[in-house]
This record gives C-alpha cells, structure tokens and sequence, in this order.
C-alpha cells in the first residue's frame, strides 16, 4: 500500500514541539533557534488591539452602513461573536501548546503535516496579502495629514497605488521596512513602540465617539433593520475584517512570560476591548449622521469618520487628528502582522518545511532577523507595485478557514491527547468547536465567488510547493525513523502519526 496518506496525516507529538520551543532537542544549539520571553499581559493584549484595530474601522462604515442600515451595530456584534467562539478555542490550544506558530502549530499536532501545511498557507495569506494591503493606503493618509498641516502633498506617481495614479508606492515600502527594522532589533523594543502606537489610535477613536455623540440624533435609528436579516449578515461578513488579526496573540506565545495563563486572558481582553470601542463608534457615527450620507461620503472616496467630525464641529482640527491617528495605526497594523507572519515561518522551519534560514535566531538580539527582513522585502514590494486592496476578502477567507481548522484542532487533541494539561478548558464541548466551525463556514460562504476561485487557486500553489519541497524535507519524517533525546530528560520522544490516548505527552514547559 502507498504511504502517502501517512506522510499527510503524520501528526507530531506535543511534547516534541515543546521540546523545540525550548531548545531541548539535540537538533542544534538552543540559542540558534530559541526565542525570548519577555512580553506581559498587558504588552500581550496591546499586541492584540493593535493588530486588530487597524484602519479598517476608519473606512468600513462607508460600505456595511448601506448594507444594514442602523443595525450595522448588530452586525459588528455578530461579528464580534464568531471571533469571540473562535477566541475559546485558541485559547485552550495556547494553554496545551504554548509555541510559536499559532494555529498552524494545532493543526500539526491533530490534523496531521497535510493540513498543516495548508493551513499555514491561509495564515500566510491573512498576514502576508494585510501587510501589504494596509501598507498601500498609507501613502494617502500621510498625504492626507501633510496637506492639511503643511500644505503639500507627495506626487501621486510616488506615493498612490498603481491603478489608482501611482506608478509606485514609496511610502508603502518605507512604512514595511521601517517596522521590519524596528523587529528585527527585539521583541521588547516592538512591544514598547506598539504599545504608544495602540494609545494614539485609540485615542483618535475615543475622541471621534466624544465628539459625534454630541450630535446623536435618535430618529436615525427610526427604520433600524431596512434590509432585515440578510442585510444584517452581509454587512456581518464585510465588517469581519476588521476583527482579523487577534490570533497574533497566539503566535507570541513563544516569547511570552507564563503563557498558558497571559495568552488566553489577552485573547479575552483583546476582543472584548476591541468589540465595545467598534460597538461605540458605529453608534456614535449613525447618531450623529443620516444612514443615507454613509454611501455618498464612500463612493467620492471621502474618509467617512473625518468627515462626520467635519459636520459635526464644522472645524478642520478634529478630522486632522483623526487622520493622524489612522497613519499611526497602520504602523501599528504593519507592525503587528509582520510578526505574527514570522513567528508562523519560523515554526514551518524548524519542521523542514521551507528553508532553514527562517528559523534563524540571532544569538544577541534573540529574534529571526534573516526571516523578518525576508518577509519585510517581499510585502514591502508588493506594497508599492500592486493595488491590493481589492484582496480583503481574501484575507477574510483565509483567517475564517483557519478558525475552522481551530475548532477541529480542539476537537482532535481532546481525544487523541485527553490527560495533556489544560489550564482553561472551551465550555459546553464540542458545542461551541462546532458551532464555530459553522459560523466561520457560514460567513465564508457570503464571500464572493471570485474570492473563492482566488483562494482555490491559492491552496493549489502551496500543495504542489508541499509535495516539491516540504514533504520530502520534513524533520518530522526523519524523527518517524528513529528517536530524538531531549536534553532535558533521558526520556526518548517519538513523533508518531497518532499518538495513543494512554501515553500522555510529557509536560516540559
């Protein structure tokens, strides 16, 4: 019989990634592939916020208000919602496998090397095509900021996106090598940086919700629900973008102190923080403008909370600084997914699956510089040559795929790996795997067709890549033959395809 479908679904150990996270295997020395933990729960949750509140807030009104009418407020809690379940179900991984890598590192452990891999695709594409995606608009916000405060602006060749009057996106590709380097000194300089940036733009917005909710108005939620049920779910599905990017909590774990307890209490606060400031703004901005302008003020291209706060004060100051809050969140949002996109790499490195220079440490700095410039070029350079924009869905689609793959992952480990510890535990199991599952599938399906067809041809790309490179080149396959000592112990380690439920994996960390 053929072997293949062993190779795929070869799954490996907990205690084997464990042991790779700390350096206790004796592949190679620990300070080549080791990483620092040095971030908190407070650093850990502003990492959170800031990778989720990034400038899809400044400009999302402007299509889903149209679509749901008042009740965009439902649609953003609904939204809130399937992030909140997905939120369990990470947050009991992260407590079994504290590792870099995030859910591709859950899938390995239960789903097997297969979907792993293709799951780290999804992710790939949810950080990669954001980073770059969110990078091209900066550009307009600086030019936008430097207009109204020194009266100039860049030249559109250099500074808008191509197929938008540019011919190539300098600021784009400034702003990604800017926090390229900013990573590529340490994590605790990041954090620090991160953490100014997150209160500046959260600033922007507290200021916004104070300012228009002196001009609510109660009769514009007279006609709350004009497209009833379906309009509510379709602005659902658009609005979920802008919750993309909370599982960057995850990927830090590796670098994060005491992280079975930090991580899941960040994934709570992150989005309880982020769903009552989203919550908050779209009330203020239906209080404090009729549902009818939200559409106009998008279709000119116009930046709808600026313009609100230009109604609402009839004065120029307060959109300023709102455009200034947007340019510090889109370092913020660059900043925060290129890390969570070099964690996932390095995890896929050291398990043979791309080139080995992704998981290199530098022994001083402790972080992945060649991976972290590597990834900063080439979303950098997708930034200034390509319009990007038009690929937010696909982003979406990616990031509901993978929440799939978590909900199956929790599923899996509880019963392939039952006495394995578990400091939080997802309430009323399997109910809410499943249900998440569902709910991620349900508003996958409300997505395009073409995203559909994009993202098929994606996953088609990384499975003829798996079976060139990363199949053959596994370290998981090798470890398949023999054993592997961990430094720490005399307890030999093997990864085997489906670890017994007697023999439950040995709890180093």
């Amino acid at each position: 019989m053929s072997r293949r479908p062993n190779q795929l679904l070869r799954r490996k150990s907990l205690d084997h990634m464990l042991a790779d996270a700390a350096g206790d295997l004796l592949d190679g020395p620990p300070a080549a592939t080791t990483l620092r933990r040095t971030i908190g729960l407070g650093q850990l949750t502003l990492i959170g916020i800031s990778s989720v509140v990034g400038t899809g807030i400044f400009f999302i009104l402007g299509t889903s208000v149209p679509l749901a009418g008042p009740s965009v407020v439902i649609s953003f809690a609904l939204a809130a919602a399937v992030a909140g379940l997905a939120a369990l179900c990470y947050a009991e991984l992260a407590g079994v496998l504290p590792v870099a890598g995030s859910t591709y590192s859950y899938a390995y452990a239960s789903l097997g090397e297969g979907v792993a891999y293709l799951v780290a695709w999804c992710l790939i594409l949810e950080y990669g095509v954001a980073v770059s995606a969110v990078a091209v608009s900066w550009g307009q916000y600086v030019n936008e900021l430097t207009h109204a405060l020194l009266g100039f602006s860049l030249p559109s060749a250099i500074s808008q996106p191509p197929g938008a009057g540019g011919v190539i996106n300098i600021p784009a590709l400034v702003v990604v090598l800017l926090c390229s380097a900013l990573l590529a000194r340490g994590t605790r300089e990041s954090a620090v940086v991160n953490a100014i940036m997150v209160i500046v733009k959260i600033g922007a917005l507290v200021m916004f919700i104070a300012i228009a909710i002196t001009a609510f108005r109660a009769d514009h939620f007279a006609d709350f629900t004009p497209h009833g049920l379906a309009g509510i779910g379709a602005a659902a599905s658009g609005v979920f973008f802008t919750f993309v990017g909370f599982d960057t909590v995850a990927t830090a774990s590796e670098e994060v102190r005491n992280p079975r307890r930090t991580v899941p209490l960040a994934l709570f606060l992150t989005l309880a923080a982020v769903t009552l400031l989203y919550v908050l703004v779209s009330l203020a901005a239906v209080g404090a403008q009729p549902v009818s302008q939200f559409g106009t003020q998008a279709a000119a291209g116009e930046a709808v909370l600026a313009e609100i706060l230009r109604n609402v004060t009839g004065a120029g100051w307060p959109a300023v600084l709102l455009s200034a809050g947007a340019v510090v969140s889109i370092c913020s949002i660059v900043l925060v997914t290129l890390f969570g996109q070099t964690r996932i790499l390095l995890s896929m490195a050291r398990d043979g699956l791309i080139p080995q220079i992704f998981q290199r440490v530098n022994r001083k700095r402790r972080t992945p510089v060649h991976n972290t410039w590597i990834v900063g070029l080439i979303t950098g350079t997708l930034a200034a040559l390509v319009p990007l924009q038009y690929l937010a869905d696909l982003t979406s689609l990616g990031t509901l795929i993978a929440f799939v793959a978590v909900a199956a992952a929790v599923m899996v480990l509880r019963r392939i790996a039952p006495a394995a510890r578990r400091p939080y535990r997802v309430p009323f199991y399997p109910v809410v795997p499943i249900l998440t599952a569902a709910s991620c599938l349900g508003l996958a399906y409300l997505l395009p067709g073409i995203t559909w067809a994009l993202f098929a041809g994606w996953l088609l790309l990384a499975t003829i890549l798996y079976v060139a490179f990363g199949r053959r080149r596994s370290l998981l396959a090798s470890r398949t033959s023999g054993t592997h000592v961990l430094k720490t112990s005399a307890t030999s380690v093997t990864a085997n395809a489906a670890p017994a439920p007697e023999q439950p994996p040995t709890r180093l960390a």
